[in-house]
């Protein structure tokens, strides 16, 4: 469908005689018509922005969204505003469908300037681009609904039954290598469009995960190379940001093919719990780097709701040093020498202190299992 939105875009850059570019609501670039490399005029610093980085400026949105282009039902003329970043006129012809705007093609409005009649056969083609998004939204909507229905179903014929409608609606991308994210708490109010997230096959709301109460969103998203998941992590990224900065994410290990969705969902949401209980894992973080909260994270709510009793004492609000001094110590396997250097004290100051984490839990530092207990429960008090 891809290639139809360049046909369509390549018809308006004809018919006005000017590089079109197609993005939608969200503004997310779908496509571009090429710059005539013999034009001497430079190019717009709005335009390459939106090619090279997929989307447009928040300022560069509010500025084009203040001349009411979300209402206009035909061409809106929008002049420059330097003080957002727009040193060039505009037309926008926006891009609708039984009357609710889905995208906008934009152009350098120069001097003279399409003619009436070029404008309205361009918004001609406007509206069969209308079309063709209102057809992949619907399409869209299908295929996220099918993924959430993978990632809640129980066991048994519910669940192969949500997996046989997911293939169905993937088509042959469902035998493609996939990794899925996790961005939680999720608290926007509408759903991203899929296109608007690079190799994202689905988003679906989602939660909650191990047992919290916020929602979260789920992507799948497509990799070319089960090795390579740079396209999960940039997909993270682009929700993160409009997520909100309490967000996190997790991406899960990739697959290839469908049966392992529901673990792959466990992984991913493990991931993002992880980012946000250690924050030098996030704020986008793999399963596959997340140590020791790989298992944590797979015990449940229940499990890491309440501190061991032995360990309770330490984690109250004046021992707040103390814990971490232990966690400290125990994160670098019992080396004195490299815990003091971490945490800028002297041996002897560290030496009072994991005296003090004894005395306050009862457990014994130089035994085994009580190091590990101790080690455990620090974890999962930051879950």
């Amino acid at each position: 469908m891809k290639g139809d939105y360049q046909e369509l875009v390549d018809e308006i850059s004809g018919l006005l005689g000017a590089p079109a570019t197609l993005e939608n609501r969200d503004f997310g670039l779908v496509a571009f018509g090429a710059h005539d490399g013999d034009d001497d005029a430079p190019m717009d610093p709005v335009r390459s922005r939106s090619i090279l980085t997929r989307r447009s400026t928040p300022a560069v949105r509010a500025w084009f969204e203040g001349f009411g282009i979300a209402r206009a039902t035909g061409p809106v003329r929008i002049p420059a505003g330097p003080e957002a970043g727009v040193f060039l006129g505009r037309i926008c012809l926006p891009v609708r469908h039984r009357g609710v705007v889905l995208g906008y093609v934009w152009l350098l409005d120069g001097s003279p300037g399409p003619t009436d009649g070029q404008l309205a056969a361009a918004m001609e083609v406007a509206d069969r681009i209308g079309a063709l998004l209102h057809e992949e939204s619907q399409a869209g909507a299908d295929l996220s609904r099918e993924f959430g229905a993978v990632l809640t179903a129980g066991s048994g014929r519910q669940r192969e039954t949500a997996l046989a409608a997911l293939r169905e609606a993937l088509g042959p991308d469902a035998d493609r290598p996939h990794a899925v994210v996790c961005v939680t708490p999720w608290a926007a109010d509408d759903l991203p469009s899929p296109r608007t997230v690079p190799a994202a096959a689905a988003l679906a709301p989602v939660g909650p995960p191990g047992g919290t109460s916020a929602v979260s969103l789920a992507a799948l998203v497509r990799l070319r190379s089960p090795d390579v998941t740079i396209p999960a992590v940039t997909a993270a990224d682009r929700l993160l940001a409009v997520a909100g900065p309490a967000a996190t994410a997790g991406v899960s290990e990739p697959r290839r093919g469908l049966v392992g969705m529901p673990a792959a969902w466990h992984e991913a949401a493990g991931a993002a719990r992880a980012a946000a209980a250690e924050p030098r894992l996030g704020p986008i973080a793999d399963w596959s780097a997340v140590g020791p909260y790989r298992l944590l994270t797979g015990l449940g709510a229940a499990a890491t709701a309440a501190p061991d009793p032995a360990v309770a004492p330490l984690l109250a609000p004046p021992h707040t040093a103390l814990a971490r001094t232990a966690e400290a110590f125990l994160d670098r396997a019992g080396q004195a020498g490299r815990t003091a250097a971490e945490l800028g004290i002297h041996r002897q100051t560290l030496y009072y202190r994991l005296a003090r984490v004894q005395q306050l839990t009862g457990l014994d530092l130089n035994d085994g299992e009580d190091r590990l207990l101790l080690h455990m429960a620090l974890k999962a008090a930051r879950l």
